[in-house]
Order: structure tokens, then C-alpha cells, then sequence
């Protein structure tokens, strides 16, 4: 279905070249994009990447489930996850809408 996944050392490279920057420099883009990503979003709930998306804490409710081993009930327990949404404008880019 899809080719090689971009690796982060080859994403680092691509920034580099597109930004005439070295690949230090890249990488230290990259990893402050990522450490703020992650302390907005444990701090306000959410952090916008502009065009892409979006991270959002969210909140599951405790909820019945089933082992599915012996299919019997279990409580699963109330808990925080986080959710990545994809921005309008980058899934229209990559599926196209029907028309």
C-alpha cells in the first residue's frame, strides 16, 4: 500500500537542505517543535501545528469492556489520552474529497 516510512534522521536531512541549515541546526528544530508540542499540550490541553493539526488532551470515561480471552466483563477505568486532529486543509490535500 505505501512506500518506506521517512525516517527522522532523513526528515532532519530534508529540513536541513530546504532551510540551508546544517543538520544539527535541523535537529535542533525539530526536537524544540516536539518538547514544546508536548508541554502545551500537558499544560493548556492542546497545541496547534499550523496546516497540519492538532494535539489534544482528552478526558475517556470508565467504561464496561471484555477480556477477549475469557470474554468476561471488566471495568476499564476512567483515564487521559491524547489525540492527534488532522486539519481540514491537510486531509483535503492528501484524500481529496469526492466530489
Amino acid at each position: 500500500m505505501a512506500g518506506k516510512v521517512m525516517t527522522k534522521s532523513q526528515f532532519i536531512s530534508l529540513i536541513a537542505v530546504k532551510n540551508e541549515m546544517t543538520k544539527a541546526k535541523a535537529g535542533e528544530v525539530l526536537e524544540t517543535i516536539s518538547k514544546t508540542a508536548i508541554e502545551e499540550t500537558k499544560k493548556n490541553g492542546q497545541f496547534v501545528i499550523p496546516g497540519i493539526g492538532k494535539l489534544v488532551k482528552s478526558h475517556r470515561k470508565a467504561r464496561m469492556g471484555r477480556n477477549p480471552q475469557t470474554g468476561a466483563s471488566i471495568k476499564i477505568p476512567a483515564k487521559t489520552v491524547v489525540k492527534f486532529r488532522v486539519a481540514k486543509a491537510c486531509k483535503d490535500a492528501v484524500v481529496p474529497p469526492k466530489k
